[in-house]
């Protein structure tokens, strides 16, 4: 179930890149481009799940966990210098390496998990609990590490993410009291970046009352309520949409939540949240059964790394917060996502797959 839940949201995915594609022949382009490309993306992604599911031993792999760290952190800092990074979209997101556009956030999201389980578990961290010293190192040290770069690429929703791995890492293995500290601080900070940045500003004035620009800073989140009103409860069917003649910007990446809210209507976005529910149950699972602190630390790091930038595109294309940009998780189309959120599930299989050879030794024991 494990593997089976993210391969359906994968072909959910590929179908709604198809359908949206469908208006390429009308153009003269083709068709298939998109789809055929997303699924060597889904290719790519099973192929690293089965070498992180066959090849990493969650312990052995511990050991590297500072190398892996740096390598998605320095990846990080050079996306944010011109001539290097990328620009995309007003933000300096990307990579181009060997002709293939990879996003060194993705890469962190998969890093990132693995070196807080690590510090968080060490031989230290007993003598640590509860006081401020143990929040300080490693949490917020890493927290500020990652969100300052990408603040400057900038993507407040990344360092949102980013801020909830780690607090909610930390609230599991050393308590509660200075993460919800640190979260009402950095409420206070999200309030002043919106206040002193006037992209940032347009963009929450769009999201408080998009109808005061219906066709500038508020179209994409009108389009998007639009698309799920359309759909009503079954949808108007598949290739039938508006996203075919470009009313949705981003159908494919950011906003493919609602295209298949037109296309299946709340039948379909329901039946993908439910396969996102499924998929924590037994995330969870994974996670209460792990024989140690670090392999149940990685397994809780793993799922919110999947969970939160879901809810984060969700909770955007729905009007509940400022969109952020955030990809859903093995749905929206583009290689670098797709391949680490695979990446992930290989590591949970790998945990899982220590924990039942502790146990069986155990037991024969």
């Amino acid at each position: 179930m494990e593997i089976i839940l993210p391969l359906i949201l994968s072909g959910c995915g590929l179908v709604m890149i198809s359908s949206l594609s469908l208006r390429n022949s009308m153009a003269g382009g083709n068709p298939y481009s998109a789809p055929l490309k997303q699924f060597q993306f889904i290719g790519l992604g099973l192929t690293v799940m089965a070498l992180c599911m066959g090849g990493f031993n969650p312990e052995k792999l511990r050991k590297h966990s500072g190398k892996i760290f740096a390598a998605a952190f320095f990846l990080l800092l050079l996306s944010i210098i011109p001539g290097i990074g990328v620009k995309v979209g007003g933000a300096r997101r990307w990579l181009n390496i060997a002709g293939f556009r990879f996003q060194p956030f993705e890469f962190l999201l998969f890093a990132l998990p693995v070196f807080m389980a690590d510090r968080l578990t060490d031989s230290e961290s007993l003598t640590k609990r509860g006081n401020f010293e143990s929040f300080m190192r490693p949490t917020l040290m890493i927290v500020m590490m990652c969100a300052g770069v990408l603040l400057l690429q900038p993507t407040l929703g990344g360092a949102i993410i980013v801020t909830a791995i780690c607090f909610t890492m930390h609230i599991e293995r050393r308590g509660w009291t200075y993460p919800i500290i640190g979260a009402f601080i950095g409420l206070a900070a999200i309030v002043v970046l919106i206040l002193i940045a006037p992209y940032r500003m347009s963009r929450f004035t769009a999201f408080w009352d998009p109808w005061s620009d219906p066709t500038g800073k508020g179209f994409q989140i009108i389009q998007g309520l639009v698309a799920f009103a359309n759909g009503s409860l079954t949808g108007v069917g598949i290739g039938k949409g508006l996203q075919e003649e470009r009313y949705l910007p981003e159908a494919d990446t950011d906003y493919i939540f609602p295209a298949i809210g037109e296309e299946f209507g709340l039948v379909g976005t329901m039946f993908l949240l439910i396969l996102y529910a499924l998929w924590t149950w037994r995330a969870y699972y994974i996670y209460r059964d792990a024989k140690t602190a670090f392999t149940k630390s990685l397994a809780l790091g793993l799922t919110a790394s999947v969970i939160f930038p879901m809810f984060m595109n969700v909770a955007g294309v729905t009007k509940l917060l400022p969109l952020s940009g955030i990809p859903m998780p093995f749905i929206s189309s583009g290689g670098s996502s797709m391949i680490f959120m695979w990446a992930k599930v290989g590591l949970l299989m790998s945990i899982k797959i220590d924990s039942n050879r502790r146990r069986n030794k155990h037991e024969q024991q």
